[in-house]
């Protein structure tokens, strides 16, 4: 594993640490958003109602149609954001890779069923199988989150089934099964620990694409419903009054996702970027 030091120095380092910088702002965001929010998300403070006020000194991100301010929406839009993105990637390991490893470590009938049942999910465009799980399940966190978690379940499985079966093969695993050793005990001591560094990298890549998918969920209500504080929720609000001139009611909303998404996209990367090297 990857300790504070090694973080700071080696290839990738800078992706890393940057995206760490970002994922740590917005979970510091979300734990204090009672306290950094002006108002309450669902407080009209426009003093012109029914038309959006643009940002100012009073309303840095500005107000929507309905009088709520924007900042306070973003700002309290992250806790709702993270609480779906990590519950579904934490669930979608917690499935995927014991699956993996089971699948990958003893082959045969187990082996094939799982990997048709998960090849048949990963055809499916993630963003459309989220949307149709979720409409079955009906709109709350929760809910979005066991959509996304069946998304990402087979990019887990299947990164998880590669590198074991690419271990077991190796002199050490086989001598092991020789001389008779539990297979739980190779398969979670030895099999296991060489598995983690791509399920790291599978979670940061995961964890950015989910994000998006997340925000493509709210804009369809499929989260929470209005006037309950969620970036995709606003925009989706936001995007009707874009083409009036209204664009700060798209424009935060959609640069919090993209630096979310992009702070866990650069761990993954950086991650990536620093097994390669080892491996070489």
């Amino acid at each position: 594993m990857l300790s504070v030091r090694s973080l700071l120095a080696g290839p990738g380092s800078g992706f890393i640490v940057a995206g760490l910088a970002i994922v740590a702002f917005y979970l510091v965001v979300a734990l204090a958003a009672p306290y950094i929010a002006p108002y309450s998300p669902h407080s009209k403070v426009s003093d012109v109602p029914e038309h959006p006020s643009p940002p100012s000194l009073k309303h840095p991100f500005g107000t929507n149609e309905i009088g709520y301010d924007m900042f306070s929406r973003v700002v309290l839009g992250t806790r709702i954001v993270l609480k779906v993105v990590l519950l579904s990637s934490v669930m979608g390991l917690a499935v995927g890779v014991p699956l993996g490893l089971i699948s990958g470590y003893f082959g045969g009938p187990v082996d094939r069923v799982l990997s048709v049942v998960m090849d048949s999910l990963y055809a499916f465009p993630g963003i459309v199988l989220a949307i149709a799980i979720a409409s079955v399940l009906g709109p709350s966190v929760l809910n979005a989150a066991i959509a996304l978690m069946v998304v990402y379940v087979p990019a887990y499985f299947r990164m998880t089934r590669a590198r074991v079966i690419e271990i077991k093969t190796q002199d050490y695993i086989v001598a092991l099964r020789v001389l008779g050793a539990p297979h739980s005990r190779i398969m979670f001591r030895h099999v296991l620990p060489g598995v983690m560094p791509t399920v790291l990298v599978v979670y940061g890549l995961a964890s950015a694409d989910a994000i998006l998918t997340e925000a493509g969920l709210s804009f369809f209500g499929l989260v929470v419903t209005y006037p309950a504080p969620d970036w995709g929720l606003d925009i989706s609000y936001g995007i009707k009054q874009f083409l009036s001139g209204s664009w700060w009611l798209t424009l935060f909303p959609g640069l919090a996702i993209l630096t979310l998404a992009l702070g866990f996209a650069m761990i993954g990367e950086g991650l990536a970027e620093r097994f390669r090297a080892r491996a070489v």
